[in-house]
């Protein structure tokens, strides 16, 4: 089914990302397909335009897809990630390639790959965040450790003195958990990453639970504690005497992704994708 309605989310502080959604503009105008344009970082702006699209096309790094997978939520709108950065695990095409493959794409060829998310419930709020790649609970900007409690499905995991702990999806194993020394999931699982992150004089290795294991974090600092969502929305947690509580389980939302490459193309992709490059975010 040919796409009669885009939406595009560019990274505002790429120059080049927002040169390059002009040029989107002007080709979807030529093909007579209606649009809309808005930065990645004004999700509250493009929520409301999401609803009737049928595709994002988002302009920027791995990075700006975090942000244009939270905007989209709670619709299923596929997106398709157009690589300015320098990693582009999640993206799709690269700049020059875009605009040689975008039609086949409007034209309803090409694949959708669904992507687990996770849902972090901060109690002592009352607030829910949807997470692609990863949820962090631990200190802030302080050097000193912090105490977390974890369990699982209320039974005790441990209780580490720690920079924090991190919990993770299959994409977001690429990501944070990685360079903490985590395991790396196929796009696809479901299986969620547990992983301490610098314990002192504790067990360090990640454990891969289950698809439907609910965490239970609790934090006791003195100072400056955080819960992080995919190292873009963070939220203080309490400090002193009061202890604060995170829930983290699988979301009922997933991301989907329009692909266009062949279906096994993250292992072709592993090798090439984690020689030191950076990422833009």
């Amino acid at each position: 089914m040919q796409v009669k309605q885009v939406g595009i989310l560019y990274h505002p502080k790429i120059e080049k990302a927002k040169a390059f959604s002009q040029e989107l503009e002007r080709f979807l105008k030529a093909r007579g397909v209606s649009f809309w344009t808005c930065s990645a970082w004004e999700e509250d702006k493009a929520k409301p335009q999401i609803a009737e699209s049928e595709l994002i096309l988002s302009i920027g790094g791995d990075g700006t897809i975090l942000r244009a997978v939270r905007a989209v939520i709670p619709h299923a709108t596929p997106i398709v990630g157009i690589n300015l950065g320098n990693l582009g695990f999640m993206t799709e095409l690269k700049a020059d390639e875009a605009f040689e493959k975008l039609p086949q794409l409007l034209d309803g060829d090409g694949w959708i790959e669904e992507r687990a998310m996770l849902e972090a419930e901060l109690l002592s709020q009352g607030k829910v965040f949807n997470a692609m790649n990863d949820v962090f609970v631990g200190r802030r900007s302080s050097a000193r450790l912090v105490q977390v409690e974890t369990k699982v499905d209320g039974e005790v995991l441990a209780t580490y003195r720690a920079d924090g702990v991190i919990v993770a999806t299959a994409t977001g194993s690429t990501g944070y958990s990685l360079a903490a020394g985590g395991p790396i999931l196929y796009p696809q699982a479901k299986e969620i990453i547990f992983k301490p992150v610098c314990p002192h004089l504790a067990l360090d290795r990640a454990v891969v639970l289950p698809a439907e294991a609910e965490i239970q974090i609790k934090v006791t600092t003195t100072h400056e504690a955080m819960l992080s969502i995919d190292g873009q929305v963070e939220m203080p947690l309490s400090s002193g005497d009061e202890v604060d509580e995170v829930k983290v389980k699988r979301s009922r939302h997933v991301a989907r992704f329009l692909r266009i490459r062949p279906k096994a193309y993250f292992y072709s992709y592993l090798e090439s994708r984690l020689r030191g490059r950076g990422v833009v975010y």
